[in-house]
């Protein structure tokens, strides 16, 4: 049924990222899947924010979010299954739904923890993935 999956971790959030992990991984060895994963660097959201970070540190931060997440993925992801590794930056649930286009996926699975009472009033990004992704989306508590 699934052919390509796209798997959204946080790298502040292991614990969670592995129990969501565990998902998408046997789902996509019983559909035969490729399982992509991405990290979403949280956008400063604030221009005057991002003033202040120059590009070697917009760097570094890539680059340290890239290591994290491809030593995380070599033990969290069977070989047979992994496919590409997406850091990205910007609004989480854009930069999801983005990287899900780009690597082709037909499903999404991301984590989804119990909300506050300001994801109540914004929405939380999980919602907001599964409210405008044209893919299957699997959420994981």
């Amino acid at each position: 049924m699934f052919r390509t999956i796209l798997l959204a971790v946080d790298m502040n959030d292991l614990p969670e990222s592995g129990h969501v992990a565990e998902a998408a991984v046997r789902m996509a060895q019983c559909e035969g899947a490729t399982l992509h994963v991405v990290n979403v660097i949280p956008g400063s959201g604030m221009a005057m924010v991002g003033s202040y970070l120059g590009p070697e540190q917009e760097h570094r931060i890539r680059s340290e979010a890239r290591e994290k997440l491809e030593s995380w993925a070599a033990e969290a992801i069977p070989s047979e299954v992994c496919g590409s590794l997406h850091v990205t930056q910007g609004t989480i649930y854009h930069e999801i739904i983005k990287a899900a286009k780009e690597v082709g996926a037909d499903a999404i699975v991301v984590g989804a923890n119990r909300p506050a009472l300001s994801d109540y009033l914004v929405g939380p990004n999980a919602a907001r993935v599964v409210r405008h992704a044209p893919q299957s989306v699997l959420v994981i508590r």
